[in-house]
């Protein structure tokens, strides 16, 4: 099996080959018939100036064959090969030029009916003398009833030798043009895949041990170099997703540890020594939240694993965000009457979006969780909800009076297991810090998105952008 790079050359060389055999080919018979016209031009030329002085001489006059005679003055160097012969309307010959010698042009009877009919005939003599002839026969009008007819023919050796010629330097032309183009076309391939070799070697060495590295750039912006930037791009994108996925395992095993130690530690501390029936009560609700906070780590984590392989998207539907945002403020308001805090909903006109109900009930969820988690009691988490119809985006936001966001913390808000220096400080804030990175990971599988910002009196305010249902 031959490699693509031999194919590839052979595939060139047959293309150039094909091409030039049919442009020699074309080129020959174009310069070959040319050559030919040329002699005929030629030959027709003398047979129209000897008809003239036929048509000049009177009835009785006699016929002459017309021949430069010798003179004074410089030697000419033209080639007197022109064989002129005069024949009446029988074939018999009235005159012929002396270089003819005892020999006859031929003068069969279909001849003599064309020229009758008034044709000039062209045709080659086979075996006619030593050397290939062409041979003009013109009628003579206007001479009575003895037609004459004059017919003039001269050697095809220049012609065919001029011919010959022209097809060896064709050939030799053909084959320095073959080498010239073969030998750059190997050339060019060689460079192309030299840098394509470079890219395979390359990428040989690249492992996860090494994804930082990247391929070798040839320095064009051809289609080699366009390809090396567009693996490159893959490759980095490949290296942040396994540092994703690196960090998403090391978190994720940390905040397993944790509640599997104290989970542990508890029921060590109980089995130690005998105690009372209220200690092991006591101890088996400890244990109980711990398994309620694994449970919910748990369930999370598979969630995001299956959006992750696309896996958890249900089916897009048109869904009225006033009725969503109703029954997500009436499931969590008991929740903020216990943290002494209020939930606003404001009036605003109709809006509906192309979601799945349950990712955008969840994601909705979160978000209000997240901004009572943080709200100053005596405050209020404000709820609002527009159509962007420009972008055909629907927004529903939700706003706290909280300590907002630092700036530092914006570009990790909805990192997976990210939690913001404020939670980390106060022990009684609740959380795995996957509540933001899940609602992040439902709404993008639904094609929307979720933005972070301060508000400018201060808090936080959430924007859950969906596709607008028209």
């Amino acid at each position: 099996m031959l490699s693509f790079r031999k194919r590839l050359a052979l595939a060139h060389v047959s293309v150039i080959v094909v091409v030039m055999a049919i442009a020699a080919f074309g080129s020959y018979l174009v310069f070959a018939r040319n050559v030919h016209r040329e002699l005929d031009a030629a030959l027709l030329a003398l047979a129209e100036t000897e008809m003239g002085m036929l048509l000049s001489a009177g009835e009785g006059d006699t016929v002459i064959v017309h021949e430069a005679p010798p003179g004074p003055g410089a030697p000419s160097f033209v080639r007197l090969d022109r064989l002129v012969q005069i024949v009446d309307a029988e074939g018999r010959v009235l005159a012929r030029s002396s270089n003819l010698g005892e020999a006859q042009l031929p003068i069969p009877p279909a001849l003599r009916e064309r020229l009758a009919a008034g044709e000039t005939v062209f045709e080659t003599l086979d075996g006619f003398g030593e050397e290939p002839t062409r041979m003009v026969s013109v009628p003579v009008p206007g001479r009575g009833s003895s037609l004459l007819a004059v017919q003039v023919a001269g050697s095809l050796d220049d012609v065919n030798r001029t011919v010959a010629m022209a097809s060896v330097l064709f050939l030799i032309l053909g084959g320095a043009l073959l080498l010239a183009l073969g030998a750059a076309g190997a050339l060019i391939t060689r460079r192309a895949f030299g840098a394509i070799d470079d890219v395979v070697q390359q990428a040989h060495r690249i492992g996860d041990a090494n994804l930082g590295e990247r391929l070798p750039h040839p320095g064009t912006n051809d289609e080699i170099g366009r390809l090396v930037d567009t693996l490159n791009a893959m490759l980095a994108r490949i290296e942040q997703g396994m540092e994703a996925q690196r960090r998403f395992t090391a978190d994720a095993s940390h905040e397993l540890r944790s509640p599997l130690s104290r989970l542990r530690t508890e029921l060590e501390l109980a089995l130690r020594r005998p105690r009372e029936p209220a200690a092991y009560v006591e101890t088996l609700h400890s244990s109980l939240e711990e398994v309620e906070s694994l449970t919910l780590l748990v369930e999370e984590l598979l969630v995001l694993a299956r959006l992750d392989a696309g896996q958890e998207r249900d089916a897009a539907e048109t869904v009225s965000l006033n009725v969503l945002a109703e029954e997500a403020v009436r499931r969590l308001e008991p929740m903020a009457r216990e943290r002494r805090l209020e939930i606003s909903l404001e009036s605003a006109p109709p809006v509906a979006a192309r979601v799945a109900r349950g990712a955008a009930s969840l994601a909705l969820a979160n978000l209000l969780d997240n901004a009572l988690k943080f709200s100053p009691a005596g405050t209020t988490v404000r709820v609002s909800l527009r159509a962007d119809v420009e972008a055909n985006e629907a927004v529903l936001s939700v706003a706290n009076s909280g300590p907002g966001i630092r700036g530092d913390e914006l570009p990790h808000l909805f990192e997976r297991f990210y939690r913001g220096a404020t939670a980390r400080s106060d022990e009684k804030t609740p959380g795995l810090g996957l509540g933001l990175a899940l609602s992040q990971a439902v709404v993008h599988a639904h094609g929307g998105r979720i933005e972070a910002a301060n508000e400018a009196g201060g808090g936080a305010r959430f924007d859950m952008r969906l596709p607008l249902a028209r």
